[in-house]
């Protein structure tokens, strides 16, 4: 049984040093231009999530939902998130294709995260990726802005989205949805 259980504890030490030998000497690829492997994006994201729930603090947004902080979490969200995660125009951003992992499109495809969880990730950054910690170029009130236009964006109320409509010439996310089952009736 003893030299079992070694047998087991040496298996596991060679696999990891093998693994670790692997990516040392440069056998795993680097490369922001290509596609991740499927098992290491449930990796990656599986981390990423485990993470966030271990480390960021489950708090309540202090900013109030209200037409005007919406709007300007969107024009926060405009000046200093549009090019990496795509522009209230509805296109792709231009750097899309540029990162690895990818940015996700916060427009295209809205968040589903709770507050407390885009807030964090917001104001600490995501290691590994592009994403910065806004901590010290955004104020806290403006990271909750922020964070209030990101988790609203399918959901947004008639003012705000009359200024998304006037500001880019395209309908928001719920609108869009909103128009699209009027037409059903």
């Amino acid at each position: 049984m003893r030299n079992f259980i070694l047998g087991i504890v040496i298996t596991i030490l060679v696999l990891l040093i093998g693994g670790l030998g692997v990516a040392l000497l440069g056998f795993v690829p680097t490369n922001a231009n290509t596609a991740a492997p499927k098992l290491e994006k449930q990796i990656a994201m599986s981390a990423l999530d485990a993470s966030m729930e271990r480390h960021a603090p489950h708090l309540n947004n202090p900013v109030p939902p209200t037409d005007e902080n919406l709007i300007a979490g969107m024009k926060i969200y405009t000046m200093n998130c549009a090019l990496c995660h795509g522009d209230i125009d509805r296109k792709p951003s231009a750097l899309e294709k540029s990162f690895y992992p990818p940015p996700p499109s916060l427009i295209l495809d809205p968040l589903d995260d709770p507050e407390w969880h885009v807030f964090y990730a917001i104001r600490t950054g995501v290691r590994y990726t592009g994403m910065p910690a806004w901590d010290k170029a955004l104020s806290e009130s403006d990271i909750w802005k922020l964070t209030a236009f990101l988790t609203r964006i399918d959901k947004l109320p008639p003012a705000v989205q009359d200024y998304w409509k006037k500001s880019s010439g395209v309908n928001p996310p719920a609108s869009e949805h909103a128009e699209h089952d009027n037409h059903k009736m």
